[in-house]
């Protein structure tokens, strides 16, 4: 079962798309979308997580704009105000935290590109959020600021394309280091000879089914062990 919600984002609201389980198993997560805004390729990762027991909520940080031109997605992507987005994502926690049908200690993240970026950042904005995953993130940390201490004792994961560099590219690097000194844990996967977006099933020139079954299956064990 899936509905479009309206949740408290310190002291405003933000929309969002909530998948509910027919089997809770007490975990949440926030899926957080990529450039284009909430589109389906997000829901449908929201509905796939309620198909595995997970409550799913996908807040929609452009507010309704969405896009499927690459200049717009960009301009969205470099107008989106960073301390709204977070109160947004921060609110999202507190929203899945407060229901029933929540009782695992800690809530999951997980983004694509821009929200790739933005999921791996909320585990410094919420002390809520202590599992994260991001898939290719894509935007320089700079623009965040994350006070990457605030990772202790919690985790993250990040699968990496061979196109924008593998684990090796500098932003993985510093984003992994950080998490680490701060007493976190963080791993990176690399999939090889694989493009960006490679888990978006929309996007066929660049999707790669083999890769993103196994980025999901590493996804669902890392959030099923984390979120407890």
């Amino acid at each position: 079962m899936s509905e479009r919600i309206t949740f408290p984002s310190n002291g405003s609201k933000c929309d969002g798309y909530l998948a509910l389980p027919s089997k809770p198993n007490g975990r949440a997560v926030i899926v957080i979308q990529e450039w284009w805004g909430l589109v389906g390729h997000i829901t449908d990762v929201a509905d796939r997580f309620a198909e595995n027991g997970y409550v799913a909520l996908a807040p929609d940080l452009y507010h309704g704009t969405q896009t499927k031109e690459p200049d717009e997605a960009m301009r969205l992507m470099m107008g989106l105000a960073m301390d709204t987005a977070a109160k947004d994502i921060a609110g999202a926690a507190s929203y899945l935290s407060s229901r029933s049908d929540v009782t695992a200690n800690g809530i999951g993240a997980v983004g694509f590109c821009l929200g790739g970026s933005l999921a791996l950042w909320s585990a410094t904005l919420s002390p809520l959020v202590t599992a994260t995953v991001g898939y290719y993130p894509g935007i320089p940390w700079t623009k965040m600021s994350p006070e990457w201490s605030n990772y202790t004792g919690k985790a993250a994961i990040i699968h990496c394309s061979e196109h924008d560099g593998t684990s090796g590219a500098p932003g993985i690097q510093s984003a992994l280091v950080a998490i680490r000194e701060a007493g976190g844990s963080a791993e990176a996967f690399d999939y090889e000879g694989s493009d960006h977006a490679f888990f978006n099933s929309d996007r066929p020139e660049v999707y790669d089914p083999t890769h993103a079954e196994l980025s999901w299956e590493r996804t669902l064990a890392f959030f099923d062990s984390r979120l407890k």
